[in-house]
């Protein structure tokens, strides 16, 4: 029972510090788009991301073991996020205000509970529409306590919701995914990623946005 109570504080805990981080990334984004190109910056962020990532795996922090596993389903996570997603919120917060992108970023939760209600049919409790929605809620009212202000841009608002469908999208195909592991997920989509990341940093240096 004790251990049990340990694992929930602990994960609780975990959620907590990355909502947090999550939440930080968005003002992170809006000030470094203001300086360096979208692409630039999405490049960096997967080859830093790897090479923390790749460390743990030779420090033997995680484990990764991806011998006889078909892989194709990890490409089709990997196409939704980080790839498809992050391109659509970084464009997104770089073309809206913070207070407009954390009104549509904030719309996750609820798209991931719709396309897990939709596509796996899986009926979401009580508990999780009332966690979803007092979240929701609690980022509207936050967000025009302090004053809602609007960029009126329209390419930033498909962008933003590109991002939202893609990761509703990445969560189903990661509850799909049930062959691998947290990290053998993570390790991979940041590998398929890093290329692509490469490839757009190249580009980007000669055709900035």
């Amino acid at each position: 029972m004790i251990s049990k109570q340990n694992d929930l504080f602990i994960g609780c805990m975990c959620a907590f510090l990355c909502e947090a981080l999550f939440g930080l990334s968005y003002i992170f984004t809006k000030q470094a788009t203001a300086g360096a190109s979208v692409l630039a910056l999405l490049g960096w962020r997967f080859l830093i991301a790897m090479l923390c990532m790749h460390i743990c795996v030779v420090f033997h922090i995680v484990s990764i073991d991806l011998k006889k596993k078909n892989i194709k389903p990890l490409l089709i996570i990997a196409f939704f996020s980080p790839l498809t997603y992050f391109i659509g919120e970084a464009i997104g917060i770089s073309k809206t205000t913070a207070s407009e992108s954390g009104v549509f970023l904030a719309c996750i939760p609820i798209s991931a509970l719709l396309a897990s209600t939709f596509i796996l049919h899986k009926k979401p409790t009580a508990r999780q529409i009332t966690g979803i929605l007092t979240t929701f809620l609690g980022i509207l009212v936050t967000v025009f306590a302090v004053g809602m202000s609007t960029s009126l841009s329209a390419v930033g608002y498909v962008f933003l919701s590109i991002a939202v469908t893609s990761y509703a999208f990445y969560s189903i195909f990661v509850e799909r995914a049930s062959a691998f592991t947290g990290a053998e997920i993570t390790y991979v989509m940041l590998i398929l990623n890093l290329s692509k990341g490469a490839a757009k940093n190249t580009n980007s240096e000669r055709y900035p946005l």
